[in-house]
């Protein structure tokens, strides 16, 4: 609430001497009240026209703005009152602060600037402070007139040409007998194309004192003489004058305001295009050609970045570009000092970064061609979305590498209390077996000592398994690259089938492969370790006597490797949570041996490695099935 009530003023920017003075007696207004602080040019049609000292002089004004807490806006319009009113009520402003030069009365008795504000926003405070100019307003005004009727040539052969046509019109209607009002229609036609196709006050005026006399001339009698003997004839040329140079006046005002809009347009579409791109990126250099790329299309200058993580120098060229390099030199200066923005040889640089971080520098040639405000603005906009674009990259990285910290960590516990709990068990029996014989071997009949020595072989083994599947995940942690090579599909399945063939008395293990040779493209070590572990899981968890088949079939995007069983089958509710590390389930073991819950674990990874899926459904009538699809090597036609 208390934002809400907060008082906004609203400074209004010129090219005046005196402008200065103004913004300084705002900003300690602003202060004063604890308001919001905002500087508000109103681009004319006159602006295009102001000389290389007032616009300099503006540039300065709008800094000086920016230094005090000012945000700065820019409207355009030819009605000066009218986009200071409309901006003021659309943002709340609750004082606005004039110099006394803005408050003139205008032309034909037209109400001040205060009063038309007032209308427009009533409940809007003004402040007007006095303006002491160090050159007169009559010398501005009319050097920037001398700056906007000087035409060039190319206007003056248009001008020409159309008045030439529209005479060459005239005379076709005079001898087909068309009325002189026609006439004066194609002429005062002809006064809007000048205005339109020369975008020049002076080309308009003269060309509509000279339609005026070329119709005199050559279209009322007497003919070929400028003398007039009806007094009508003179209320004519008056309204012919006014109505063409009324033409002309607005034409160009026209022109301006289509000529913004569309500039406008195409900055907006632009600036939206430069939000989204930057979003959809994840790589900082990325960002940075970018952010760049959207500038030279918004400034159409040539632009520079320099990556502080790769220490790389790229330009992007306008079109139209002289072609001259940037200063590398001036990009290090920046940003080995603490400031945010460097001003070089016409070059404009701007670190790339947010609080404390620089994650480069962008520089924009400004060259001769002066700097538009809103340029400023845009360029420091872009400039903003880029840097929180790679910060928001670099707090995700940040995070991601946190979390993955932290799953390693986990891991790393989990692996620690699994070990440490799950091994003692076999140890203990290993070691218990190994004494017994050790002390009682000759008071031991031999199938008591055959006995034994299959308990401790059965117990190294799981030891060994459980020894392979943690050295296999440690290696695929690693990022170990595969080893690829061409395999056919039943002999890693014959090989599979022979590595359990000694814990598979009590099941039924068997194989089904088509005749014909299927080959697959794998890491022939990996896969046939997932083989294993799939059959070893289905021995551990499916009664005695179970069938266990091992198949490999043609599948539409390869050969469909799969481990089926007919034992009991997985709950729905634990089909998801098999793969996870760790996680062991409800079911018994046969042999009531606990697992580490590695082994469905470690076969998701190398299938995910190898680009595929495990996945595990029903079996029918009953019993699980766990497959996945490895990519299929063509046979080549020698034929």
């Amino acid at each position: 609430m208390e934002q809400q009530n907060r008082e906004h003023i609203l400074v209004c920017l010129s090219a005046s001497p005196s402008n200065a003075h103004i913004i300084e007696t705002a900003a300690k207004m602003a202060k004063a009240f604890d308001a919001h602080f905002t500087a508000l040019y109103v681009s004319t049609p006159e602006a295009a026209s102001m000389s290389a000292e007032d616009k300099d002089r503006l540039q300065r004004n709008i800094a000086l703005s920016e230094q005090l807490g000012a945000t700065v806006t820019t409207v355009y319009g030819d009605d000066v009152s009218f986009q200071i009113g409309e901006f003021a009520r659309l943002s709340r402003v609750t004082k606005v602060v004039l110099g006394r030069s803005n408050i003139k009365r205008r032309p034909f008795g037209n109400k001040p600037l205060t009063d038309r504000l007032t209308a427009i926003a009533p409940d809007i405070e003004i402040h007007i402070i006095p303006d002491h100019a160090a050159e007169t307003k009559l010398t501005r005004a009319f050097g920037g007139l001398s700056r906007k009727i000087v035409p060039n040539w190319k206007s003056v052969l248009i001008t020409v040409g159309i008045l030439a046509a529209a005479t060459g019109i005239g005379m076709l209607f005079s001898y087909l007998g068309i009325s002189e009002a026609s006439i004066v229609t194609v002429y005062v036609l002809s006064i809007l194309l000048t205005a339109v196709f020369t975008q020049n006050y002076l080309c308009g005026t003269v060309g509509s004192v000279a339609a005026v006399l070329v119709y005199n001339l050559l279209f009322v009698e007497p003919r070929y003489s400028l003398r007039v003997t009806e007094a009508g004839t003179y209320v004519t040329f008056v309204v012919m004058l006014i109505a063409s140079l009324v033409t002309s006046a607005l034409a160009n005002r026209l022109q301006y305001t289509a000529k913004q809009s569309i500039q406008a347009a195409y900055r907006t579409r632009v600036l939206f295009d430069a939000d989204r791109l930057l979003q959809q990126q994840t790589d900082c250099d990325e960002l940075l050609a970018t952010m760049a790329q959207q500038l030279v299309k918004l400034m159409d200058r040539d632009v520079v970045v320099y990556s502080a993580e790769n220490m790389q120098l790229k330009t992007f060229r306008a079109e139209g570009s002289d072609g001259k390099e940037f200063d590398a030199e001036a990009v290090k200066r920046l940003l080995q000092s603490n400031e945010h923005e460097l001003e070089e040889d016409g070059t404009v640089y701007r670190s790339v970064g947010i609080f404390d971080r620089t994650y480069g520098v962008v520089g924009v040639r400004m060259g001769d061609r002066p700097t538009e405000s809103l340029e400023k603005s845009i360029f420091q906009s872009v400039v903003g979305e880029c840097a929180l674009a790679i910060d928001n990259i670099h707090s995700r990285e940040e995070k991601e590498q946190v979390a993955l910290k932290a799953r390693q960590e986990q891991l790393r516990g989990n692996m620690l209390r699994a070990i440490s709990h799950d091994l003692r068990t076999p140890l203990t029996a290993i070691a218990g077996n190994a004494d017994c014989l050790l002390n009682t071997y000759d008071k031991l009949d031999d199938d008591t000592r055959k006995q034994l020595f299959s308990d401790i072989y059965d117990d190294a083994q799981w030891l060994y398994s459980l020894v392979e599947n943690l050295l296999s995940v440690t290696r695929l942690d690693s990022h170990v690259q595969l080893n690829f090579t061409c395999e056919l599909a039943d002999e890693l399945i014959d090989e599979a089938v022979r590595h359990v063939h000694k814990r598979s008395d009590d099941h039924i293990v068997v194989k089904d492969v088509p005749d014909e040779p299927l080959l697959v493209k794998a890491d022939a070590k990996l896969v046939l370790q997932v083989l294993v572990n799939l059959v070893d899981n289905a021995l551990k968890y499916t009664p005695k006597g179970s069938k266990i088949v091992v198949s490999a079939q043609k599948a539409a995007n390869g050969i469909r490797f799969s481990v089926a069983d007919n034992g009991n089958g997985i709950p729905q509710a634990e089909k998801e949570k098999v793969f996870e590390m760790f996680y062991t389930g409800n079911n018994a073991v046969a042999d009531s041996r606990r697992s580490l819950g590695l082994g469905l674990a470690l076969c998701k990874s190398i299938v995910a490695a190898h680009g595929g899926v495990l996945e595990v459904w029903d079996n029918s009538p009953h019993g699980a099935v766990f497959g996945f699809v490895l990519p299929q090597v063509m046979e080549k036609n020698n034929d």
